[in-house]
């Protein structure tokens, strides 16, 4: 309790660290600090403003806010960025609840959302709006809060947090709220889900729930995944929430939702699919976008990146006599456990067989592709490695190409490196080279405008798929990451050649391609790579299973 001339200070204290003077408090769940001043070496742990540790503390001083910053006009919106606010107050002032800002990465969907959000506060005399954005935390929430202090708040109260955060906002009102990169919400049966549906009051009434602004550039794998969007569905359709959602199913009942306005939705082992047949697929997507983009005003908005389509091709690696023999050997084990586990129908076996499979082969592939990088780096340009697994790929790639004198930046394992500090090496060109496992929220592509003024260097960049992502909306999400903002930045994926994962790489290369449709996107090849990998009884999240 603070006393006369005190007040209560929020302190963000990195897990497991402990400082003299702050103390954890379980019914906040975070750490305090009372007093009239926060003494000098606390205060570098002070929540900086738009953050929740801000907005926390500021709820427990009602008497005495910490006022937001003065606006830097650091960021001259572009006209696209401006045409796509006047899309969002458009909708917003027509009664819609909802809006789908599906811009190809790099377009520039942060600024389109904030200028949106604030439009939709002058319509609506929204005061608070609520950013949930894409890990890694350390790098997305000081790029949303930049972007807003640059802006301006428009006299809104602004708490940025990420996915994994929203239980602690769950209890607090929103007018307002932008989800960033909303594919996280793909999932039904996940905490995330929960409490998203809690906070956007998903089955609420149209007119009781908060305006939504859902910003991604890959909605779903398929219309099945797009879970999230039932409210503009609904609402466009002219219906309640009622035929869309139910607290027990709300997959199924999205499903039945969509087969009732004519989707092609199938039985399956694992619940509802989506049909097969390529013509049906075609008229489906056609459909469930024309729901939203065909409305008047728009529940939607869909634009190319003017700088073209993302150059992908496959990368065949020829592998040596013993790196074949290793890889055979470890193809049979696969082969083995797989049937093992097929004929047990033991899901968790098939799965671990997968995941082991793939890190012991890209382990295998290693060396070639640090050899490759190396080249590149002679070539005087950076290389974005993109990796899923961390001690069989992102390890050792960047291990041995240290090894060769080569500054690498390292974007993964939680909390081993600081995410934005390596970032900005190799946005600096202090590291030539960036090894990551992250799909989406970050920039890595040449000439950026940093958060100081600087501008990134311009060596031209080109990435590398270590390993062949197998979900198409994680493949586009990674090459978005370099080929952005009107820099073009061509991208690999690297396989061993005369394998199963020379197949698998030229599937996933027209996947990655496919995933730039709009809704429901990367519609062909899952059936395949699954049939390929022997693991097509398995529920398809085997195989595109993410952090959502």
């Amino acid at each position: 309790m603070a006393g006369p001339g005190e007040r209560v200070w929020v302190l963000d204290v990195p897990y497991g660290t402990q400082v003299d003077g702050a103390t954890w408090h379980p019914a906040v769940k975070t750490h305090l600090y009372v007093g009239s001043r926060l003494p000098a070496h606390l205060a570098p742990y002070s929540p900086g403003p738009h953050t929740l540790g801000r907005f926390i503390e500021n709820t427990l001083n009602p008497d005495s806010p910490v006022p937001p910053p003065v606006a830097t006009d650091a960021l001259e919106p572009r006209r696209l960025q401006f045409e796509a606010a006047d899309a969002i107050a458009a909708r917003a002032e027509a009664g819609g609840r909802m809006f789908l800002l599906a811009d190809e990465p790099g377009v520039g969907k942060t600024i389109s959302a904030v200028l949106g959000a604030m439009a939709v506060g002058d319509l609506r005399g929204a005061r608070r709006v609520l950013v949930v954005a894409d890990r890694p935390a350390a790098i997305t929430i000081g790029h949303w809060c930049r972007t807003i202090t640059a802006l301006g708040d428009g006299g809104l109260e602004w708490v940025v947090i990420t996915w994994d955060r929203l239980e602690k906002v769950k209890d607090h009102p929103w007018d307002v709220i932008i989800a960033d990169e909303a594919h996280a919400l793909r999932r039904t049966t996940t905490k995330r889900w929960k409490h998203w549906t809690r906070i956007s009051g998903h089955a609420l009434p149209h007119d009781k729930a908060p305006f939504v602004i859902a910003t991604t550039a890959t909605p779903g794998h398929t219309p099945l995944e797009l879970p999230y969007l039932a409210p503009a569905y609904a609402q466009v359709l002219g219906e309640s929430m009622k035929g869309w959602t139910t607290a027990t199913q709300p997959a199924a009942a999205f499903a039945e939702a969509l087969q009732r306005h004519g989707v092609a939705v199938e039985p399956g082992r694992y619940g509802a699919t989506w049909t097969t047949d390529p013509a049906r697929r075609a008229a489906d997507l056609k459909l469930v976008r024309g729901w939203l983009a065909e409305e008047r005003p728009a529940a939607m908005l869909h634009r190319a990146a003017p700088w073209g389509p993302v150059p992908i091709s496959g990368m065949p690696v020829a592998l040596t006599p013993a790196e074949r023999s290793a890889y055979e050997a470890e193809w049979g084990e696969f082969c083995r456990e797989m049937d093992i586990a097929r004929r047990g129908r033991n899901v968790a076996k098939g799965r671990a067989a997968l995941l082991r499979f793939r890190q012991k082969a890209g382990l295998i592939r290693v060396d070639s592709t640090v050899d490759w990088i190396a080249q590149q780096v002679r070539a005087e340009r950076q290389v974005a490695c993109s990796v899923e697994f961390v001690a069989t790929a992102a390890d050792p790639i960047a291990d041995r190409l240290r090894d060769a004198g080569i500054a690498v930046a390292s974007v993964y394992g939680r909390d081993r490196f600081d995410a934005e500090a390596e970032r900005l090496r190799f946005q600096t060109g202090e590291a030539k080279v960036c090894v990551f496992t992250t799909v989406a929220s970050i920039s890595l592509h040449a000439g950026e405008t940093l958060a100081d003024g600087r501008q990134a260097s311009t060596e031209p960049r080109v990435g590398v798929f270590h390993q062949a992502r197998f979900s198409g909306i994680a493949g586009r999400q990674v090459t978005g990451r370099t080929h952005r903002d009107h820099q073009v930045s061509p991208w690999h994926i690297a396989y061993a050649e005369g394998t199963v994962e020379e197949q698998v790489g030229k599937v996933m290369v027209e996947r990655i391609a496919a995933a730039a449709d709009t809704v429901g996107s990367d519609t062909t090849g899952l059936a395949d790579l699954a049939g390929l990998l022997g693991a097509d009884w398995l529920p398809t999240t085997a195989l595109t299973e993410d952090s959502a």
